[in-house]
């Protein structure tokens, strides 16, 4: 089966559901099986917010919870799933957890210990630690006075000696530990009722499935840089019905279930989505498909202040940065091709109200926005909260 790059891009557009518009439940997106990393002021509540997901004015929605999971970011799940996605986003195997705790693995290693049981070990001690909310300050205080030498590290930042980050925060989850949503610095709490990881997962919420389902087609290498995981080890998890395709002629694979939907994907004329930095549309490793021109890439996957991606179709066609003064929000456009006026107005109004503000027009290259009239406010949007003060990936660079 050949597929063009219009229509994978096509295809995803509408996988992610960015093409639905509506008032749907806060738990009715399919992103949430993969997980919304939750970084920045625009962060998963805007991403539910531009896949037509009803989300509260204020506040955090009780049926979402925020743990720290893939690349040990913060990532925004159905509360429901909890102990189905400890399981389905544990690593798959020694060289994997190995791979995932980065530096951590070599004084473990060294000292002969598997890092799979370390993970353990940590997360018994979190559990054992957070009886009532704990910031992550003192919770990795309270880890470093418990923990053995292997387990720790001098910070150079800090000037002082600490628990590794990644495995803090990969046994978060193992340990029953929820972020606080709306605390700078994080907030750890015991998830209520927590039994522990489910013993299996639903084949939606494996993360191989899910990204095949959401950013598919794709290679085997693709999903390890996404998952941060061992090729070897993608390669021997790889779903029995992923169908082999060629894109553009490159081989890649597709779930036997979404080959209709491919093939039959077409040139999207709307809609145009003012995407967060890290919304999951943007997160697949395969850039050059998503954004052809390097000079484009350059700017939108920046490693420091990265700013999000104006979508018009299938198209990331500019990207985007807000800038607030008082009670207004104007956005400062970078603008690749022709971009609707209307869809565009209406989009950045959402986005000014879902901070509270009004949408003051736009700068840069934005072209249509700059001229429109400002000053209206859209009816109900969401009003996000500010989310965890954590990297998306720390220590690793920037996703």
């Amino acid at each position: 089966m050949d597929l063009t790059r219009q229509q994978v891009l096509a295809y995803r557009v509408h996988a992610h559901q960015l093409d639905r518009t509506g008032d749907h439940p806060v738990t009715d997106a399919d992103v949430l099986d993969l997980g919304i990393q939750d970084t920045g002021t625009d962060g998963a509540l805007w991403s539910l917010a531009n896949r037509g997901v009803r989300v509260p004015d204020e506040g955090w929605p009780e049926e979402l919870v925020l743990v720290w999971t893939l690349r040990g970011a913060p990532h925004a799940y159905r509360r429901t799933d909890l102990p189905a996605v400890a399981r389905a986003t544990s690593p798959l195997s020694e060289a994997d957890a190995a791979k995932r705790v980065f530096d951590a693995a070599k004084p473990l290693r060294a000292a002969g210990l598997p890092v799979l049981e370390a993970l353990e070990t940590v997360a018994a001690t979190m559990r054992d630690i957070v009886v009532e909310p704990t910031a992550k300050g003192e919770m990795s205080a309270a880890l470093t006075a418990r923990l053995d030498e292997p387990h720790l590290r001098f910070c150079r930042p800090c000037d002082a000696v600490h628990v590794h980050e990644l495995p803090f925060r990969l046994a978060a989850l193992q340990a029953g530990l929820e972020l606080t949503p709306g605390t700078s610095p994080p907030v750890l709490r015991r998830i209520g009722g927590w039994q522990g990881p489910a013993d299996r997962a639903p084949a939606r919420l494996d993360p191989l499935r899910a990204f095949l389902h959401l950013n598919g087609p794709a290679a085997p290498q693709v999903v390890a840089a996404y998952l941060d995981a061992p090729v070897t080890d993608v390669r021997a998890h790889w779903p029995d019905d992923a169908a082999e395709v060629a894109v553009a002629g490159e081989r890649r694979w597709a779930l036997a279930d979404d080959l209709p939907a491919l093939r039959a994907a077409s040139q999207l004329d709307g809609p145009v989505r003012l995407l967060a930095p890290f919304d999951p549309l943007l997160q697949t490793k395969d850039r050059e498909l998503l954004v052809p021109v390097e000079a484009h890439r350059k700017r939108l996957w920046v490693a420091l202040g990265r700013p999000g991606a104006v979508l018009s179709g299938h198209e990331v066609v500019g990207t985007w940065r807000p800038r607030a003064s008082g009670r207004r929000l104007r956005l400062e456009v970078d603008r690749w091709a022709d971009l609707p006026e209307r869809p565009f107005i209406e989009q950045a109004e959402l986005l000014a109200a879902s901070r509270g503000l009004t949408f003051a027009g736009s700068s840069g290259g934005a072209g249509p926005a700059a001229s429109a009239a400002p000053g209206t406010r859209a009816p109900r949007a969401p009003r996000r909260p500010a989310g965890p003060a954590s990297p998306g990936a720390a220590p690793t660079p920037a996703r």
